[in-house]
């Protein structure tokens, strides 16, 4: 039997299930190799894997966060992360017009765990650094629109003092605010590395 690799199946996952290009574009200056496992746990106990299908009670809470650096990584001191959520699937995959839906995580969109977290003490959950520009909006898609892909991308930061302006469109907390944005428009903006993937499917009632 043929046993992958976590990474080869993040990346593998992404690909087949369209995440690629439809909320990672595939003509990335830089290719995305996943370099992190990301866990996303929510209260209920439910856990995202790799496109497993959860309830809106299910996420209706915001999600604990870990990661496991399967690369070398920096230093903890020298190192910041960013996390966000999108929805490429609204208001239905088979019609896209208002996606990619914004929902970060985190401060700046920011999650302060580097490898001394993950290696040295063998706590893997992020340290909130700083206060989220977009609060946690859990999966609500609407009646009837199908199943949607919510999209959890880890990106690792250029520098530890990364800021967002509190100008900037990521600290809109309005529907329509969230609506069309564009999550590697925003990577590019800030400097930033997709390190890490994962997500779950969240079905709209019928």
């Amino acid at each position: 039997m043929l046993l992958v690799d976590p990474l080869t199946a993040v990346a593998t996952a992404v690909q087949r299930a369209g995440i690629i290009p439809d909320a990672i574009p595939a003509d990335l200056k830089i290719p995305f190799i996943p370099e992190a496992l990301l866990v996303v746990r929510w209260p209920t106990g439910k856990e995202a894997i790799l496109g497993n299908t959860l309830t809106t009670i299910d996420t209706a809470d915001e999600p604990a966060v870990s990661f496991s650096p399967m690369q070398s990584f920096a230093a903890a001191t020298d190192i910041g992360y960013t996390l966000v959520m999108t929805d490429p699937d609204a208001p239905s995959r088979s019609d896209p017009k208002m996606g990619q839906s914004l929902a970060p995580l985190g401060g700046d969109g920011s999650q302060g765990a580097g490898a001394l977290t993950a290696l040295d003490t063998g706590d893997l959950s992020a340290r909130v650094t700083r206060a989220a520009t977009t609060p946690y909006y859990p999966p609500a898609p609407s009646r009837g629109t199908g199943p949607h892909r919510y999209v959890f991308l880890l990106y690792q930061e250029p520098s530890v003092d990364l800021t967002i302006p509190t100008h900037a469109h990521e600290y809109k907390s309005g529907s329509n605010d969230r609506a069309k944005w564009n999550v590697a428009s925003f990577a590019e903006q800030y400097g930033l590395k997709l390190v890490g993937v994962n997500y779950v499917v969240v079905r709209g009632d019928e």
